[in-house]
């Protein structure tokens, strides 16, 4: 396990595809910058195609890949709204599962770097450990403008150009 930012984990269960690691840690760090969440325990796993199409069956009955599943600590916290907990134990955010194979395809497909990407799909699991959900148009729009003005954010200090993901509504990512 490799330990990052303040109290972030990140693990690579897969060996499909090379990561940088230490790219990953800083971009990880930036958003939790960014969202103010340093104080926060968060668990990044990347994971392949068939570890995350187990994981998507079970939680989500969708026997596909995907990108990214979020797993929060607080299951009904308010988007926007950090939690306030009342015991150190308590500092936890939850997991992301990081679908790096699923992600790298979609990379080629869309002639994208696989390391902003990942970045992005991150920035879009921290936002479902904040609350934020896309069910609807109006939650889509509401997630949407926080994934927007977070990578404004990252890209004002890190002189990249990444930009949202777009799906529409109620699509998986």
């Amino acid at each position: 396990m490799k330990e990052f930012g303040r109290n972030s984990v990140l693990r690579n269960l897969q060996k499909v595809v090379p990561l940088r690691r230490a790219r990953l840690r800083k971009d990880v760090d930036t958003l939790r910058h960014i969202l103010g969440i340093h104080k926060f325990d968060l668990g990044i796993v990347c994971v392949d195609n068939h570890r995350i199409q187990h994981i998507n069956n079970i939680y989500r009955k969708k026997n596909v890949p995907t990108d990214v599943l979020s797993f929060p600590f607080y299951e009904d916290l308010r988007p926007g709204k950090l939690p306030c907990p009342l015991h150190r134990d308590e500092l936890n955010l939850g997991d992301i599962f990081l679908g790096v194979e699923f992600v790298m395809k979609q990379c080629k497909e869309d002639s994208l770097d696989l390391h902003g990407t990942l970045a992005v799909v991150t920035a879009h699991g921290i936002c479902h450990l904040l609350g934020y959900r896309h069910e609807t148009e109006e939650e889509w729009t509401e997630m949407l403008q926080k994934e927007s003005y977070i990578l404004n954010e990252y890209n004002r200090l890190t002189g990249r150009n990444l930009e949202p993901l777009m799906k529409r509504c109620g699509q998986d990512r």
